[in-house]
C-alpha cells in the first residue's frame, strides 16, 4: 500500500510498518527547523518506511535508520531507492547497530500507545504501536542512550503521546545530561487502537470519559556538553 509521506511524496507502507500519519508530519516539521547542514550525520530509530529519513536525507544529510522489524528495514531500503536517495538502513533493537556512533541529530516516533496485557510480538501490526502498560517501554530506553549517540550540540527530535507522561521524559533526559523541553504540541481525534480501549484507559485515569482526542508533543533535547 502506498501512503503520502508528510512532505507530500509516496512511500510504500505494507501491512505491519507504521505507516506516515499525524506524529510523523509534526517530527518532520520539527525537524524543518532545525540546522541540517550538508553532511550531517542524522539517526532515525524506529524508522518504519522510512518517511523521517528519507526527509532528512533530502536535505543532504548523511541518514542511518534503524528498525527492529526486517519488513520495516526493507520497506525502508525500497522506498529509499525509489526515491533515489542514499540512506544506510540496519536492522537491530534501537541504538544497538549503531553502538559507538556519534550524531548531529537524532529523530525518533516510537511505539508509545499504552497496552493492556501482553506487548505483542514483533510479527504482529501492533507492534508498531503498542509499548507496555505506561506506553514507555522503548521511550525509557531512548532517554537514558540517547546522550551516548549524539555529538556535543547534537540534538534528540522525539515525539509521543502525553498519554505517556511528558514529565518522565523531560527528567530522565536532563539527568542524562541533556537540555530538553517541549516544543510542539498537537490534538489528534483517536484512532481506532485508542477507541477499542478507551474503557481501560479512563479506568486508568489517562482520559477522561468525553474525552476524544489525544496529545502528541514534540521533545527537543540538545546535548550541551
Amino acid at each position: 500500500m502506498a501512503r503520502n509521506d508528510s512532505e507530500g511524496g509516496l512511500v510504500l507502507a505494507p501491512w505491519r510498518v507504521y505507516a506516515p500519519q499525524r506524529d510523523t508530519e509534526l517530527l518532520t516539521q520539527a525537524l524543518d527547523r532545525e540546522y541540517v547542514p550538508g553532511g550531517a550525520a542524522v539517526l532515525d530509530l524506529g524508522t518504519g518506511t522510512g518517511a523521517l529519513a528519507l526527509a532528512a536525507a533530502r536535505r543532504g544529510a548523511h541518514v542511518t535508520a534503524v528498525d527492529r522489524t526486517r519488513r520495516a528495514v526493507l520497506t525502508t531500503r525500497l522506498n529509499a531507492r525509489l526515491a533515489r536517495l542514499p540512506v544506510e538502513v540496519l536492522h537491530g533493537d534501537l541504538f544497538v547497530p549503531v553502538v559507538g556512533r556519534r550524531f548531529d541529530l537524532v529523530v525518533s516516533n516510537p511505539p508509545y500507545v499504552p497496552t493492556p496485557g501482553a506487548v505483542p510480538s514483533r510479527h504482529r501490526a501492533a507492534v508498531a504501536w503498542d509499548a507496555g502498560a505506561d506506553g514507555r517501554l522503548l521511550l525509557d530506553r531512548i532517554c537514558r542512550r540517547a546522550h551516548t549517540s549524539l555529538r556535543p550540540g547534537g540534538v534528540l527530535l522525539l515525539v509521543h503521546s502525553t498519554l505517556c507522561g511528558i514529565a518522565p521524559t523531560l527528567a530522565m533526559l536532563e539527568r542524562s545530561g541533556l537540555d530538553a523541553r517541549v516544543t510542539d504540541r498537537c490534538l489528534v481525534p483517536f484512532g481506532p487502537v485508542l477507541r477499542s480501549r478507551g474503557a481501560w484507559l479512563r479506568e486508568r485515569g489517562l482520559v477522561d470519559a468525553d474525552e476524544e482526542k489525544e496529545e502528541l508533543v514534540i521533545i527537543r533535547a540538545e546535548r550541551t556538553r
